[in-house]
Order: structure tokens, then sequence, then C-alpha cells
């Protein structure tokens, strides 16, 4: 066991890292020092192509595309450099596509997922440890859970799948459904029941689903969500934060809200990786998430005082 963090944070990575970059060379620079510090021996870099109608756009995309072209250690490098702008949903899944065919199992950053220097050791350690485990299906490497721990070991499990750096596995990648063609809309709410138990949360996951099945929402990561959910999988969870999202802001593709708690929140490094006894899903550690998200126990509030004043009011009638 290493609980030396100099080495951890000094760690050179084993694992093959997909660096998925678009127009912000500002948070490129950033995410690719430390991709640099880790020196990873083999380097996919996948960009997305400007929009023709964003003044500025293309000049972005070229000095984005300029940082990750100064890599100064030895490593095999990979580029899908798109000339056109593909837009979220398809650029970024079809560079994952690109990246799994090549790879068996892999680290993910996107330009704006800043990752604490033991990022890299926990994926590779979790990747070799999980590689033949098909219960597990994710490596999360952010918490969002604000400070909260869940047990005392430095992972725990969970269903949800959060893609603020992660890693993962060709065999979980191969059934990636991008437009969700298997899955039926009379058919989700009752395989979302057996996850979450809660009649609220199937709601907000069932119009996910339509809504992302509709087309009406650009993004890849909510299929990765839906197949983890409906293969029983799950993620690995740090109980640190090892990843803090530098790109809530203005210019964003989803992350506009400039005062989100998940803004910048502060990157922690592990000592050590200690593992829990049972492999089992922490339930309320998604359901925290989800309820800060969602505000579900305030939905439930509303919901009973409704009904007790609606029996009220029947009440009267007699």
């Amino acid at each position: 066991m290493n609980t030396n963090t100099s080495n951890l944070t000094n760690h050179q990575t084993k694992s093959a890292v997909l660096f998925l970059i678009f127009n912000r060379p500002d948070t490129t620079i950033r995410v690719f020092n430390k991709i640099r510090k880790a020196q990873p021996p083999r380097l996919y870099i996948a960009a997305d192509g400007p929009r023709p109608d964003r003044k500025n756009e293309t000049k972005l995309c070229q000095e984005a595309i300029f940082i990750v072209q100064q890599i100064d250690w030895e490593c095999e490098i990979k580029t899908l450099f798109r000339r056109s702008n593909l837009g979220c949903k398809n650029a970024i899944s079809s560079a994952l596509d690109w990246f799994f065919e090549h790879e068996e199992e892999g680290i993910i950053l996107e330009d704006d997922c800043l990752p604490a220097q033991s990022f890299f050791y926990y994926c590779d350690t979790l990747l070799e440890k999980y590689r033949f485990d098909t219960r597990i299906r994710h490596i999360a490497g952010c918490n969002n859970g604000l400070g909260k721990k869940w047990g005392d070991t430095t992972i725990y499990f969970a269903n949800q799948t959060h893609v603020w750096g992660w890693a993962s596995w060709r065999r979980v990648w191969k059934d990636y459904d991008k437009d969700l063609k298997i899955y039926y809309e009379d058919e989700v709410g009752a395989q979302l029941r057996t996850i979450f138990n809660n009649s609220f949360v199937e709601e907000i996951w069932k119009n996910i689903f339509k809504r992302v099945k509709a087309g009406e929402i650009d993004t890849w990561d909510y299929q990765l969500a839906f197949l983890n959910y409906f293969n029983g999988g799950l993620s690995v969870n740090p109980n640190v934060n090892l990843i803090s999202n530098i790109g809530f802001r203005k210019d964003a593709t989803h992350t506009i809200d400039l005062n989100s708690v998940y803004s910048n929140l502060p990157l922690e490094e592990i000592t050590e990786i200690t593992y829990p006894k049972y492999i089992l899903p922490e339930k309320q550690a998604d359901y925290s998430v989800l309820n800060r998200d969602y505000k579900i126990d305030e939905q439930i509030k509303r919901h009973n005082l409704l009904r007790r004043r609606f029996k009220r009011w029947l009440r009267g009638l007699f």
C-alpha cells in the first residue's frame, strides 16, 4: 500500500488518456498541465470544430489546439480535430467511440475538468482492480457531496454516473446507445423504480429520458447514465473531491450557473486507496445529490401539504 503523498502526486500514469477540448484555451492549458505532469504513455486529443455563427470561435479553437500540441514527454499521440462543429452530443460520443476502438480502458478528461494529481493514480489502480468485474462500470473522479463522506474508506459505490473526470472500459462503452434506440418510454419507469424506489426521482429521470430520446438535450452523458442504470452497474466514487469543474461561466455549453455550488470545488489529494467490505451502492449518496439538484424533499413536502388540504376539503363536503 502506497501512503506517500508525494509519490502519488508525482505518479506517472500507465493508462491512456483522452483529452476533449473545444474553445476555451484558458481552461485547456490548466488541465493540460496536469496531464503533462502525469505523462500518460498514450494521449488522445479530440477537438470539436468552431461554430460559424460565433465570432472569434475559430481563433479560440485554434489556440486550444496549439496548447495541446506542446507535448514534451515521450508519448504516443493520436488526434481527432474536427473542421466543422458537431455539437456536444455527437462530438464527444464519437470521440469516445474512437478512443475505445483503440483502447481497452482509459481516463477521460474534458477541458474544464481540472484533476488533482493523484486522480491519475486513483484511475490506474481502479481500472486494473475492477478490469474484469462486470459489476463495476464506471470510475468517477468528482465528489459532489460537498464534504459529506460515505464510510471510512477512500472510495464508495453508487448508481449515479458522474463524468467530470472519469475512467472506464471498452466492455462498458461497446453498449453505448447515443440515441437510446433500444430503450422505450413505456418500459423505463418500472426499471428506474427498481433503482430509486422514489416516485419523484423516477419522474425526474423519466422526463430526462424522454427529452434525450426526443433530441431536446444536446448531450452525451445522460445516455451513459441510462446504460449503467439499466445494466445494474455500479460506479466507484472517491470520498474526497479529485476533480474541480472550472468551466461554470456564460460561455459554457451546460454549466452556465456562475453561482452553482459545484463551481470550482476545491481539490483534495488521496494518500492511499482503501476499499469498502461490501460492494453495494450507497443509495443515500445518490439521493443527497439528486435532492440538492432537483429539490426532491421540497417537492414531497408540497405534495403532502396539498394532499392533506384535499382530504380536509373532501371531509368538509360531508
